[in-house]
């Protein structure tokens, strides 16, 4: 490993910090040249006519990939999960999540204040899917005194749980017992390709058990921008509709969608390398501090630190850290995240493994 206990990035005078780690988010991935000549070489028209032939790709190949009909490129992830949530749910009506579900810690309450969608939550441990957990909160058949469930959203993998891969077989008896009650089900599947890799369960067996998949483009597979929604041919037609409406019909937007077709191409086997490095880095930090960090926890690109057992606050560390180059992220009041990506290799693992073991040690 390099010893950087004490070394500083260096960084030119009105340029962007240049850290020896980056490891903030795998938002941070910048377009290889590859992706980037793709982006230019791209023919496009008019997306919101539908006449975007680079476009129109993209989205018949996710749809194939995830097991549905249709598909609707969307500029962002969080514009995917709210366009999925607003098919399913009408005014009034609630989603059920779990309480680390990024639709509802990170969206900046979006279904609420576009879609008058109220919702409710079940505890979870690292975000994993419990089957009693929906089910005994889901509430149907209420009449006029009690909100009615209409939708179960599930993220896989699961950001702010550090990670976590949904186990398919709950996935499934959610699904059935859902199903029998006509509650429909959504996937925030902003990371669905780490579980894909991770696990080997093809994205179809995922996609298929959701009425909606959403998928990112633009963390892990290296992507600009850019997110994908699936589901029925129908669904996927009010989708395009409501998109309009919340300011998302693009234009020329085939040269975004360029880098989607070449992530998909060539960077969804290497997610396997990131999570060799995420596990390589946990083995490493657990060895000294285990009260910190589980190894076994870590199952795709995401590393979750509980300091509370130490000395540190998150944003101490994260300055501690930071300080030797080494950029992580404070997640809540007792918790510091870490995220393999595209670029990050092994020598920034090593580097950022050298900086955490000798701060928690």
């Amino acid at each position: 490993m390099t010893d950087v206990a004490t070394s500083e990035p260096t960084q030119d005078a009105g340029m962007p910090r240049r850290w020896v780690a980056d490891l903030l988010s795998d938002t941070l991935t910048q377009p290889t040249p590859a992706m980037r000549r793709a982006m230019a070489d791209a023919p496009v028209g008019d997306d919101v006519f539908g006449e975007d032939p680079t476009v129109n790709a993209l989205e018949s190949r996710v749809a194939a990939l995830l097991g549905h009909e249709a598909a609707l490129f969307a500029p962002t992830g969080s514009m995917a999960n709210q366009l999925g949530m607003r098919l399913h749910v009408e005014h009034g009506q609630e989603i059920i999540a779990d309480t680390l579900a990024h639709v509802l810690r990170a969206e900046l309450g979006a279904a609420a204040v576009l879609s008058g969608i109220s919702s409710r939550t079940w505890a979870s441990e690292r975000g994993r899917l419990v089957p009693s957990g929906p089910l005994g909160l889901m509430s149907v058949g209420a009449g006029p005194y009690q909100v009615g469930t209409a939708l179960i959203v599930v993220e896989n993998t699961h950001n702010f749980g550090g990670g976590t891969i949904q186990p398919l077989d709950a996935i499934r008896e959610v699904r059935s017992a859902s199903r029998e009650a006509g509650v429909r089900m959504h996937l925030d599947g902003a990371r669905l390709w780490n579980a894909h890799v991770a696990t080997g369960v093809p994205l179809s067996d995922y996609g298929r058990e959701f009425d909606t998949v959403s998928v990112c483009l633009s963390k892990g597979l290296g992507a600009p921008v850019g997110s994908v929604l699936v589901g029925s041919a129908e669904l996927m037609a009010r989708a395009r509709i409501w998109r309009k409406r919340f300011g998302g019909g693009m234009r020329q937007v085939g040269i975004l969608a360029a880098a989607g077709l070449h992530a998909l191409d060539h960077h969804i086997e290497r997610l396997a390398e990131d999570h060799a490095r995420a596990a390589r880095f946990a083995a490493a930090v657990g060895g000294v501090a285990p009260a910190v960090l589980d190894p076994a926890s870590v199952e795709t690109n995401i590393v979750m630190l509980d300091l509370s057992s130490t000395r540190w606050a998150p944003a101490e560390l994260v300055d501690a850290a930071g300080a030797h180059g080494i950029r992580t992220y404070a997640a809540g009041r007792t918790g510091v995240r870490l995220v393999w990506h595209l670029d990050v290799d092994d020598a920034a693992t090593d580097a950022a493994t050298d900086v955490l073991v000798d701060l928690l040690r």
